[in-house]
């Protein structure tokens, strides 16, 4: 007699997961259909302007664009740091401080975009990679945990931010609430309201693929992360290994600060950030450790937000939007998970009755 049981795999094929990821979001969309059906709402009505106003119109997919460029790099962000099995929950927070210290330099360096622009970029990455300072030297020379001391500092970032715009930096040419002035240089469009930072994330994404599994360094924070101990007996070094990734994580989230602000709002306001690095965290789950897959990733991220802000303009509220995108979300990591089992045939003996005792 056969019974059936299940193993779980250390790894999964990736054709595996990618059809449990297109049933999990089948199902989900499915469930959402039937709640907004029985809301009073007509499921194929806001599907159809949905698709027409994310995937079907030159707005929907400049739009998605936008919301990618960051995606992109903070995503990228945090799954450099977890190559070497860290997380670094502070891109929100190195996302303000990349953004403060562009603006810092935009404000205060007159001149043109070809010469302000590097500046800026510089800045924005320095300033990244000095909020992560802190929790990158802890973790290296204490074993501090850099879960909590990043998330801690994105705290303080986003206050920064309210102070430097109500206060110091406040526009005080139009007014505008939490908001500095608009800067005077922009990072050049590509194509509509689309700025040329998001080829630009692209290539840092398939560049640091490249670097992640076809270099020395790649290989030796590979091993790092996969056992450290075995990495030390080999002669890696493991702190400086650390270090370094965890201020490039740093680097790529105040990257995105930067591209914010020269290239998307052109100013410094509070909220800018706009969840982008805890999303991060959500588009490196997504991607499973692969920098390549970073970018459908983020790209389902990016469709998921814009698709939330249609929703909003037919009555929807923000809650319902972050329900339905925590839903999807939690079906993929079920299919994800499911995707490590498969099934085993176990075979009893006939004849012997379970739970009987052999004398």
């Amino acid at each position: 007699m056969a019974t059936r049981a299940f193993q779980r795999l250390p790894t999964a094929p990736a054709g595996r997961i990618l059809m449990l990821r297109l049933v999990a979001i089948i199902l989900s969309l499915f469930i959402i259909a039937c709640v907004l059906a029985l809301s009073g709402h007509s499921p194929l009505m806001l599907a159809e302007l949905i698709i027409h106003s994310t995937l079907g119109s030159r707005f929907g997919l400049e739009d998605l664009a936008l919301f990618m460029c960051p995606l992109l790099l903070t995503g990228a962000a945090v799954t450099v740091c977890g190559t070497i099995g860290l997380w670094n929950i502070g891109a929100e927070g190195q996302f303000y401080a990349g953004a403060i210290a562009a603006t810092g330099v935009a404000l205060g360096v007159h001149g043109s975009a070809l010469a302000v622009l590097p500046l800026m970029t510089i800045a924005g990455i320095v300033g990244g990679m000095a909020w992560i300072t802190v929790p990158t030297l802890a973790r290296a020379y204490a074993g501090v945990n850099e879960i909590i001391t990043t998330l801690l500092l994105n705290f303080i970032a986003s206050l920064l931010t309210y102070y430097l715009t109500t206060g110091p930096w406040r526009d005080r040419i139009s007014g505008a609430q939490v908001s500095t002035q608009r800067i005077s240089v922009s990072i050049p469009e590509m194509w509509g309201i689309v700025h040329w930072g998001f080829p630009v994330a692209i290539v840092i994404v398939i560049g640091l693929a490249l670097v992640l599994s076809r270099t020395r360094w790649g290989y030796e924070i590979r091993i790092g992360g996969a056992n450290p101990e075995a990495a030390r007996y080999a002669g890696i070094p493991v702190r400086l290994r650390i270090i370094s990734v965890m201020l490039l994580s740093g680097g790529l989230a105040g990257l995105a600060g930067m591209f914010e602000v020269a290239g998307t709002v052109h100013r410094l306001q509070g909220g800018m950030a706009n969840n982008f690095g805890y999303l991060g965290i959500v588009v490196a789950v997504l991607a499973r450790g692969s920098c390549l897959n970073v970018i459908p990733a983020a790209l389902l991220m990016a469709l998921i937000l814009d698709s939330g802000i249609v929703m909003q303009t037919q009555q929807l509220s923000a809650s319902v939007i972050l329900a339905i995108t925590g839903l999807i979300l939690f079906m993929i990591a079920i299919g994800d998970e499911l995707a490590h089992y498969r099934p085993l045939a176990r075979t009893t003996p006939q004849g012997t009755a379970a739970g009987s005792k052999v004398s």
